[in-house]
C-alpha cells in the first residue's frame, strides 16, 4: 500500500501523492472492449515498479510483478460472448466495462480505408441501419513518430447511428459481413492514414534488415510528414501489439505505384514485420487491389498502376494465408476514392470466411494455371472457376497478345468451359499475354460464382518502373 507523505507548509498540512504511477492498462483495455475469442490474450499496461497487478475476468484470475514500471499478464483463451467487466488491481483498481469476447480485426491502410461511411455510396441507408451493439468500433489516433509508442488514445464505441458515419467504410461493411455470418460480436480497430507509403507502416528493423530497402532508414529520406518511413509504425502499429486479433485487412498501394517493382519485396516484408512482431504467428492478411483509376485508354500501354496490382497478385500467390479483394467493377475515372465501399468490404469478408474460419466458400476469382501457344493463338486454362467462366454482357472484354516484339495489341477472346482463347489478326506469332493491364481496366471475366478474374500477365519482362 502506497502512503502519502506530509509536509507542514506555514498553518496547512498539504499531503503529496508518492512519485510512482497507478496501474494503467493500454488504452485498448476500456470500456466497450472486444477480446479475441479462442487464443491467449495478452493484458498489459504501466504501473509502480515492483507493483502486484491481478487482472481478472470472469472466473479467470492472472497476477504479476511491475518491472521497469511495466507489466504484462496473459488469459487463457476465451470463449464468445460477454458483457464481462475486465478488472485490473494494484494499489489502485481500474475497472473496464461492457467488454464482449469475440472476432477482432486490424482494418489498416490509406485514402481508401480511411475514407467514411458517411462519404460512401448509399450513405445515409447504410447509417440508419447501422445499429449494432455486437459491433464495437474504435479509430486510432492519426500521427507519425520517430520512435515507437507504447500506448494510444482509445476510446471503444458500440456500432450506431452517431459512431458510424466517421468510421472507415470499408472496416464497416467487412465487420457487418462478419457479424451476419459468425454471429459472435466483432472488433474493428481502425488504424489509416490517408496519402501514406507501405514503408511507412513498416518498422526499422525490418527495412533495415533487407539491403534493398535499408536506404529508407538512413538520413535524408524525401519525405518529412507523418507518412515518413516507420512513422506510422511507430505511433498507429506498435501501441497495438500485442492485442490479440484474428487478422488484418489492408487497402493501400497507390502512394506507392511510382515503385511497383520495390512493392514486391516491401509488401511482403511489411506483413511478415506485422506477423512476427504480433506473436501470433502468420495470422490472416487480405487485402484490397488497387481500383480502376483515371482516363480510360482505347489501346495498351506501360502502366504504373498495372504494374503495382502485379506486385499485389504476387503477394496473394506467394504469401501464405493471404488473399485479394478484386474490385475491377468499382472503380471511378476521375476520383482515386471510388465511392462503392460496401462490395469491397464484402470480397475481404469472402476470404475472411474462407481462410480464417475455414468455411467452403469461393472468394477467389477466376486465375491462370496453364497457357498453351496454338499457332496464331494462345489458350489459358483456368482454375477457380466455381461453374465456369461468364462474361456479363457477352463479350470477353480486358485481353490484350503480344509477339517477341513485346508490342501488345487488344485481342479478341471467346470462352469455351474453364479456357480462354487470345488472338489478335496481327499478331501471327504470340508469345504472351496480358488481362487488365491498364491504370482503368475495362474487363469482364468472372467465374460462376460471380467473382472478377484479377488483371495478370503470362510474361516476366521487367516493370518500368523497376530502377
Amino acid at each position: 500500500m502506497r502512503r502519502n507523505l506530509y509536509f507542514v507548509i506555514g498553518l496547512a498540512v498539504i499531503a503529496v501523492p508518492p512519485s510512482s504511477a497507478d496501474v494503467k492498462p493500454n488504452s485498448l483495455f476500456s470500456d466497450n472492449a472486444v477480446l479475441q475469442q479462442g487464443m491467449p490474450v495478452p493484458v498489459w499496461g504501466t504501473a509502480r515498479d515492483g507493483e502486484k497487478v491481478t487482472v481478472q475476468l470472469g472466473d479467470q484470475k492472472a497476477s504479476t510483478t511491475a518491472i521497469g514500471g511495466k507489466w504484462r499478464v496473459t488469459l487463457n483463451a476465451l470463449k464468445a460472448g460477454g458483457p464481462f467487466t475486465l478488472t485490473m488491481k494494484g494499489d489502485n483498481t481500474v475497472e473496464a466495462k461492457n467488454v464482449l469476447v469475440g472476432e477482432v480485426w486490424i482494418c489498416s491502410g490509406q485514402s481508401n480505408m480511411q475514407m467514411t461511411v458517411r462519404s460512401s455510396a448509399d450513405a445515409q441507408q447504410n447509417i440508419d441501419g447501422s445499429a449494432d451493439p455486437q459491433l464495437r468500433l474504435v479509430t486510432i489516433p492519426r500521427q507519425g513518430t520517430d520512435e515507437p509508442l507504447s500506448d494510444v488514445r482509445a476510446n471503444w464505441s458500440d456500432c450506431t447511428p452517431q459512431s458510424v458515419p466517421d468510421f472507415s467504410a470499408v472496416a464497416y461493411f467487412f465487420g457487418r459481413e462478419l457479424r451476419k455470418d459468425r454471429k459472435v460480436p466483432v472488433g474493428l480497430i481502425s488504424t489509416n492514414y490517408g496519402g501514406t507509403p507501405a514503408e511507412a507502416w513498416t518498422s526499422k528493423s525490418a527495412l533495415s534488415a533487407l539491403p534493398e530497402l535499408a536506404y529508407y532508414t538512413t538520413q535524408g529520406n524525401r519525405r518529412k510528414d507523418a507518412g515518413r518511413p516507420m512513422a506510422l509504425y511507430n505511433a498507429m502499429i506498435a501501441p497495438l501489439i500485442p492485442y490479440a486479433i484474428r487478422g488484418a485487412i489492408w487497402y493501400q498501394g497507390e502512394s506507392n505505384a511510382d515503385r511497383s517493382w520495390e512493392y514486391r519485396t516491401l509488401f511482403p516484408t511489411m506483413i511478415k514485420n506485422w506477423r512476427e512482431d504480433w506473436g501470433e504467428g502468420d495470422f490472416p492478411f487480405f487485402f484490397v487491389q488497387l481500383a480502376p483509376f483515371m482516363k480510360i485508354q482505347p489501346d495498351p500501354v506501360d502502366s504504373a498502376w498495372a504494374e503495382l496490382r502485379d506486385s499485389q497478385l504476387y503477394t496473394a500467390l506467394t504469401v501464405p494465408k493471404t488473399a485479394q479483394a478484386v474490385i475491377v467493377d468499382v472503380g471511378d475515372e476521375n476520383d482515386i476514392h471510388p465511392k462503392k465501399k460496401e462490395p469491397v468490404g464484402q470480397r475481404l469478408a469472402l476470404a475472411a470466411r474462407a481462410i480464417a474460419y475455414k468455411e467452403k466458400v469461393p472468394y477467389l476469382g477466376p486465375s491462370v494455371s496453364k497457357m498453351k501457344v496454338n499457332g496464331n493463338r494462345i489458350e489459358l486454362t483456368f482454375k477457380n472457376t466455381d461453374g465456369g467462366l461468364t462474361a456479363p454482357g457477352g463479350e470477353v472484354k480486358g485481353f490484350a497478345i503480344a509477339g517477341a516484339d513485346r508490342k501488345f495489341q487488344n485481342a479478341k477472346a471467346t470462352i469455351e468451359g474453364n479456357k480462354v482463347t487470345v488472338w489478335n489478326e496481327h499478331v501471327l506469332q504470340p508469345v504472351a499475354v496480358r488481362y487488365g493491364w491498364a491504370n482503368f481496366p475495362v474487363v469482364s471475366l468472372q467465374n460462376g460464382a460471380g467473382l472478377y478474374a484479377s488483371p495478370f500477365r503470362t510474361d516476366d519482362w521487367p516493370y518500368t518502373t523497376k530502377k
